[in-house]
């Protein structure tokens, strides 16, 4: 399998040469200018090259034109979904800080070729950012590093009023008009480029783009010193409870073990900000019930934290011995009324919510009288130290479903204790970003607002947060593709989506391995004209050199003499999930060594 670059052309910057001022243009195109016309532009904060303003107050519409038309967001409902002035918010594990301008005052830049001053290391430049031209705005900017190299990027960002709501950071209820309040929503978006790792960002070159605009930059760090123990990926935002003055106790397994720990929480899809009181960590003793007294967490250094819609907060790093292979409970005081949340649907483990009260300081389960059987809120668990983490990008199958609750049999749980029990590889942490009923072009669920469905946004759609953001991430293993065929997408559909996800991985300097889909006939969609469509696709994963790997669970569970069927020693019972036999099986049949 071919391994592929970052993919961005590194060249040289600024060099003076007979006469000449040679520069680096898009995708390392040469320009030159005479010297006497060419001119040095310092870069500058990006707040100090604000030139449009975006926000107004509500009864004052006309002191904001985003768009050139007249209309502008809502500072009301900004506020409400704790986006306030000077807030800095973490989106796609980067920090961004919202301008601290009043309505009124230039809160963003119209990107058009600007230098901006901007610093920092890591994996990724984010960019939060929108269009208003009526369509996504695509445009190719420029990253100088401090040993003076240079990278380009391409950027597109979707339109506020008409761009997808899967991939938006935070969607607003209105507009303001010069004629008065639109019910149209506005979206903005947190837009990531990779950058090359290891090298110092000095300054970025902004795209010039009509109707582009940026209101923050930042340099995305790499989680340096952590590796991902264990996730859940928001799979939707159901109404629940109401809860009101309630505890919620987690159970989490842990794939790899550390001395320190580090949680993470996210507001995925909401509208409005959630409120934390206070949180502890501990290890399961049975239950509800800690094996020793539970350890207070804090964020910033504070008891509680407010995480803004569309925004994740993480803890602070706390000294807890995190076993490996091992049950934490992660205790969270929700003080407000929570009406919707965002959750992982298929936990397949027993969790817990208290009577009234502050109980997350509590060892015993009394006062946890209902059982739960999502993962609200809570999306990762990071330990100090480590090698760093393989994130499993799937569907049910991956999710666990036909494994026993509580029983930690999914098959990324199976190829965790694989590693445990070996030498030959580093033994990685392993993230389980499976989602029951996901796909990979097609989605139900648009990733906005309250909904019953819980199948996510589709692969392509949460590609950024829940794999390219992920803490630690070395390898990416993608399982999907068995929902897309049987509900009629085609071969040449999933294998398109298949090839950008592989590209997209490749771009960030990741590894990408991709497992071939698993036969599934006698399954009521399943029909003879879904199982050509799936060795379509699976004849392109054996053959295509687009992944780094390939990983044939197809052969591995299929009934040899009925190869569209799953091998009924396999066979969880409804032919389209493995038990707990199949997904041990699909464990065992990973090469460590693509790892």
């Amino acid at each position: 399998m071919r391994r592929r670059s970052l993919g961005r052309e590194i060249t040289a910057i600024g060099v003076v040469l007979l006469g000449l001022v040679t520069v680096a243009g898009p995708a390392g195109a040469q320009a030159t200018a005479r010297p006497e016309t060419a001119r040095a532009v310092e870069p500058l904060p990006l707040e100090q090259l604000f030139d449009n303003t975006a926000v107004s107050d509500d009864a004052l519409p006309g002191t904001a034109d985003f768009d050139g038309s007249g209309a502008s967001l809502s500072a009301r409902d900004l506020t409400a979904a704790g986006w306030t002035r000077g807030r800095t918010l973490t989106v796609q594990g980067a920090e961004l800080t919202w301008p601290d301008r009043r309505p009124g005052e230039p809160d963003n830049v119209r990107a058009a070729g600007q230098s901006v001053l901007v610093t920092g290391t890591g994996d990724a430049l984010a960019f939060l950012a929108t269009a208003t031209g009526g369509a996504a705005a695509t445009g190719s900017g420029t990253v100088s590093y401090a040993d003076g190299s240079t990278s380009t990027y391409r950027l597109t960002a979707p339109d506020w009023r008409t761009g997808p709501l899967a991939t938006k950071a935070v969607a607003l209820p209105h507009i303001n008009g010069p004629a008065g309040q639109l019910t149209t929503q506005a979206r903005l978006y947190v837009v990531t480029v990779p950058i090359a790792p290891g090298r110092e960002v000095v300054s970025v070159r902004l795209p010039s783009a009509a109707g582009l605009h940026m209101f923050a930059l930042s340099v995305r760090a790499k989680s340096t010193g952590w590796t991902g123990s264990w996730t859940a990926s928001t799979s939707g935002y159901p109404a629940v409870g109401p809860w009101t003055d309630r505890t919620l106790r987690l159970v989490v397994h842990a794939s790899v073990g550390g001395p320190r720990v580090r949680l993470r929480f996210d507001n995925t899809f909401a509208a409005a900000p959630v409120r934390i009181g206070s949180a502890t960590v501990a290890l399961q003793a049975a239950g509800a019930t800690t094996r020793d007294v539970p350890v207070a967490l804090s964020f910033g250094g504070a008891a509680g934290v407010e995480i803004p819609a569309g925004a994740e907060v993480f803890t602070d790093p706390l000294g807890f011995e995190v076993p490996a292979d091992a049950n934490l409970l992660v205790s969270f005081h929700l003080p407000d009324t929570v009406a919707a949340v965002a959750e992982h649907r298929l936990a397949k483990q027993r969790s817990y919510l208290s009577e009234p009260g502050d109980h997350t300081a509590d060892g015993a389960s009394t006062a946890y009288t209902t059982t739960l059987t999502t993962w609200p809120l809570l999306t990762g668990v990071d330990v100090s130290g480590g090698p760093g983490s393989v994130v499993l990008l799937g569907d049910s199958i991956t999710d666990g479903a036909g494994s026993t609750t509580d029983s930690n049999r999914r098959w990324p749980n199976a190829l965790a204790t694989r590693l445990l029990a070996q030498s030959a590889v580093p033994r990685y942490g392993v993230l389980n970003q499976g989602i029951s009923g996901n796909r990979v072009v097609a989605e139900i669920y648009h990733g906005d607002g309250i909904s019953t469905d819980a199948t996510g946004v589709n692969a392509l759609n949460r590609l950024d947060r829940d794999v390219l953001a992920q803490t630690s991430v070395r390898t990416a293993i993608v399982f999907e593709g068995v929902n897309d065929v049987r509900w009629q997408a085609t071969a040449a559909q999933v294998v398109a989506g298949l090839r950008e996800i592989a590209e997209r991985g490749h771009e960030r300097g990741l590894r990408m391995l991709v497992a071939t889909i698993l036969p599934c006939a006698g399954e009521a969609r399943c029909t003879a004209a879904v199982d050509t469509q799936r060795a379509a696709v699976n004849a392109w994963i054996r053959d295509a050199d687009v992944f780094d790997g390939v990983l044939d669970f197809d052969a591995a569970l299929r009934d040899p003499g009925q190869p569209a069927r799953l091998l009924p020693a396999y066979d969880g019972g409804d032919h389209l999930h493995p038990g707990e036999a199949g997904l041990a099986a699909l464990a065992g049949a990973v090469d460590l060594t693509l790892l």
